[in-house]
C-alpha cells in the first residue's frame, strides 16, 4: 500500500525539504505518543527522516511518504522502548535494585498516555494514530500495513485495555 508509486502525470515530486516542513510536526507529535519523551520524540522523528532523505527519490515516489516516515518512528519506537528498558533494568540493578524514577509527562493527559504505552505495541500504535493525529482507520492501516478490519480490532482492544485500566466506560473513548 506504501509503497505505489504516484502516477507520472501527476504534480511534480515534493523536494525533501518541502515534506520535512510539513510532516515534523505530526511525526514529532506521534513519537511523543509513542515514548513519552519530547527528547527521545524528536531523535525517533529525526532518524525516521534522515532514512527518508537517505533514500529520497524512491520514498519521495511513493503515494504516501508520511505514512512511510510514520511507520519507521512507530518501528524505531518499539526498538527504543526495548533498549531503554535494558538500560533501566541494568540501572536498577546497579542500584541495588532500587526503582528509577522516572519524570511526569508535560502532556495533557500522563495517566492516558502511560495507559497507552502499557498497551502490546500495535495497539498503542493504532491509538497514537488514531487518538494523537486524528487520522481514519484507513489511514493508519496504511501507515501500519495493516487491513482496515485488523486496526479496528486493535483499537477495540485497546479501548477495552484502557477503559479497565483508567476505570472509566468505554464510551468516554469513543471518537
Amino acid at each position: 500500500m506504501l509503497e505505489r508509486p504516484r502516477a507520472a502525470v501527476e504534480r511534480p515530486p515534493e523536494t525533501f525539504e518541502d515534506f520535512y516542513v510539513r510532516e515534523y510536526p505530526a511525526v514529532v507529535g506521534l513519537a511523543y505518543a509513542l515514548s513519552g519523551s519530547r527528547w527521545g520524540a524528536e531523535d525517533l522523528a529525526q532518524e525516521a527522516f534522515l532514512a527518508a532523505h537517505r533514500d529520497w527519490e524512491r520514498i519521495g515516489a511513493y503515494e504516501q511518504p508520511g505514512a512511510w516516515v510514520r511507520r519507521v518512528v512507530a518501528n524505531l519506537s518499539v526498538s527504543a522502548f526495548r533498549r531503554h528498558a535494558a538500560e533501566a533494568k541494568a540501572l536498577a540493578r546497579l542500584a541495588f535494585s532500587q526503582p528509577v524514577p522516572l519524570p511526569d509527562l508535560a502532556a495533557s493527559d500522563p495517566a492516558f498516555w502511560a495507559a497507552v504505552r502499557s498497551l502490546p505495541r500495535r495497539q498503542a500504535q493504532v491509538v497514537a494514530l488514531f487518538y494523537m493525529e486524528d487520522r481514519p482507520i484507513a489511514d493508519v492501516g496504511t501507515i501500519l500495513d495493516m487491513t482496515p478490519g485488523t486496526v479496528k480490532r486493535h483499537r477495540y482492544d485497546a479501548r477495552r485495555t484502557l477503559a479497565r485500566r483508567l476505570q472509566v466506560d468505554e464510551e468516554v473513548l469513543e471518537p
